[in-house]
């Protein structure tokens, strides 16, 4: 080797950190430790050429370290490693032939190398270490502690050995290439299937929040180590951001950052570039210094590091349709996971889609189920306020569906005094079986306001009014007059066109089924005679009247229904009026049908 008049000891070298040869470094899987094989290369120089300390030597840009190694004074036996101060395998690393040395001290490229006084490196022999490609990865040195005049055979040895330890390190690569393989291969089929599964398990619920979580716990920790999803109102500013991590012991930190993040992204945040450009941003190798970027919260950063933050990637979520942006996911690893590539970018770019049908789905949905709960509970009457009565009603929706239902129920006063009170239930749930439901209640209130005809012959006239001004329904309901009785009392007469049976609860506890004046659905074709049934009601005593979505259930019988409804109703005549009905539909939560109640209490 000709010697060289400038000296190089500080200087950078370039090839230490280049990429591809880094990456030969690390599928090599070795670090600073013993490695059988490379110790066995190690012994077989120091037998061969006759020297003390010999070495298998890998370079990366901040050390060296020695899968293989013998005779290395302490302190660096044990640790296997040296920093670059002490390198001289570097320089082989740099010029890509063999360095060899017969003295150190001499030569201006290494002789201020602290492997000199250090290590006691005088005479040195290193041929490379190199990869399929021909990177150098390192050196197979020989070394001796006082100065040494290599032979020519010595060096054939060397070089023949280097080329076995080669072969090896290629072999480690090799390995490690099929091992990835297999892992992506893996990683694949799991992306997949989750992919396949994917619109199933968010098509199966009409709950955002639902949706959103479902979402993040697919996606990690198969894609990423943890998640960020994003959601936005009709202005395009982030309403919901939802978190996951795969560590549980992260679970507050990811939620604190996402609360953060709601409210704190500045200009340049990669989120809000994509919210408004619906282009996707790929950061194969990333720093906390973008999240420092597009934050105005300075506690963002901190809290990036901790839950780790070497790689990301942000996609669109795109409305059903020709939806526009409604969101975006951002998938984020830390530095034990390898970066995001082009295929996680369209895994990715795939699942905001599907996730885009969902979340859009179950917008249209809560906006309907909105627009349907209004329009229900427009229909429904304020109750009057009537000195002997205590009077209380409440509404339930059926979960998980936003057709507006024929259940109804209704309340006024007569000129007299008297209190009519009616409950039904249209045949149907949709908009027809509302607007029925709507022109029933105004029958009602035409045909009873006024009259003192008995209840049953006013219900007898609302069945002609059905089939002469042809409304095409069937119906149930429940008509009763409440009108006071001597020594202070109530008196209330019903009738009853195919609807549950009323229930009283006395002010005693007992609980009656008022079951036996039952009589056929309104609307049939053929008119039926209508009767009317009287019953007292004593201070303290209350009239339930109810639809059937409260008893009705797939799983049961109505008879089941009302018997467990009659058991949950002991011991409830105390409760305050308003109490009562909140239990019952409490109770009724997941029911499948509409619930209406209308509740009659004697003070």
């Amino acid at each position: 080797m000709t010697e060289e008049t400038v000296d190089r000891s500080a200087a950078p070298i370039p090839a230490l950190t280049d990429p591809a040869r880094l990456r030969a470094l690390a599928e090599t899987r070795l670090d600073a430790a013993p490695d059988e094989a490379f110790d066995r290369f190690a012994r077989l120089v120091c037998d061969l050429l006759d020297v003390p300390v010999a070495l298998v030597s890998l370079v990366s840009p901040e050390r060296q370290f020695f899968p293989g190694a013998v005779g290395l004074p302490e302190p660096w036996a044990g640790r296997r490693q040296t920093p670059l101060s002490h390198s001289f395998c570097q320089h082989v690393v740099d010029i890509e032939v063999p360095m060899v040395l017969p003295d150190a001290r001499l030569y201006p490229r290494v002789h201020r190398n602290l492997a000199i006084e250090d290590l006691g490196v005088v005479a040195y022999a290193g041929v490379p270490l190199t990869d399929m490609d021909g990177r150098v990865l390192g050196s197979l040195c020989a070394i001796d502690s006082k100065p040494r005049a290599w032979t020519a055979e010595q060096l054939r040895t060397l070089a023949d050995l280097a080329a076995a330890c080669s072969s090896e390190l290629r072999l480690r690569i090799a390995l490690e290439g099929a091992e990835q393989a297999r892992r992506r291969a893996e990683e694949a089929h799991d992306r997949l299937a989750m992919l396949a599964g994917m619109s199933e398990t968010l098509g199966d619920t009409l709950d955002i929040a639902t949706a959103v979580s479902r979402l993040g716990h697919a996606m990690v920790p198969l894609l990423a180590d943890w998640c960020l999803i994003t959601l936005i109102d009709p202005a395009g500013t982030p309403r919901t951001v939802a978190a996951e991590h795969r560590d549980p012991g992260r679970a507050a930190d990811v939620a604190r950052f996402a609360d953060l993040m709601a409210t704190s992204l500045g200009p340049e945040s990669i989120t809000r570039w994509v919210l408004r450009t619906g282009r996707p941003v790929l950061g194969g190798a990333a720093s906390v210094a973008e999240v420092a970027r597009g934050t105005t919260d300075p506690r963002l950063p901190p809290l990036a590091t901790r839950l780790g933050f070497s790689s990301h990637l942000t996609v669109p979520i795109t409305g059903p349709g020709r939806g526009g942006i409604i969101g975006c996911i951002t998938l984020v690893c830390g530095a034990q996971r390898r970066a995001f590539d082009d295929g996680d970018l369209q895994t990715a770019l795939d699942i905001g889609r599907r996730a885009g049908q969902a979340v859009g789905n179950s917008w249209m949905y809560g906006e309907q189920r909105h627009v349907a709960e209004v329009l229900q509970h427009s229909m429904l009457p304020h109750l009057p306020v009537v000195p002997d009565i205590e009077l209380a009603a409440r509404y339930l929706a059926a979960a998980d569906r936003v057709e507006v239902g024929g259940d109804w129920y209704d309340a006024f006063v007569q000129p007299d005094g008297d209190l009519i009170a009616a409950i039904g239930d249209v045949a149907g749930h949709d908009i027809e079986a509302a607007a029925t439901m709507g022109q029933l209640r105004n029958l009602v209130r035409g045909d009873a306001y006024g009259r003192k005809d008995a209840v049953g012959d006013l219900m007898s006239h609302l069945d002609g009014a059905i089939r002469g001004l042809r409304i095409p329904t069937v119906a149930t309901a429940i008509l009763a007059r409440v009108r006071p009785a001597g020594a202070g009392g109530l008196a209330v007469t019903w009738c009853n066109a195919g609807h549950p049976a009323p229930l009283l609860i006395r002010a005693g506890g007992g609980v009656e089924v008022l079951d036996e004046a039952r009589e056929p659905l309104l609307g049939l074709a053929r008119p039926s005679r209508r009767t009317s049934r009287e019953l007292p009601l004593a201070s303290g005593d209350t009239l339930l009247l109810y639809t059937d979505g409260l008893i009705e259930r797939r799983d049961r019988s109505i008879d089941e229904g009302l018997a467990e409804l009659v058991d949950r109703l002991a011991g409830t005549a105390t409760l305050p009026l308003g109490d009562l009905c909140d239990r019952l539909l409490a109770a009724a939560h997941r029911r499948e049908d509409d619930v209406a109640l209308l509740a009659l209490r004697a003070r």
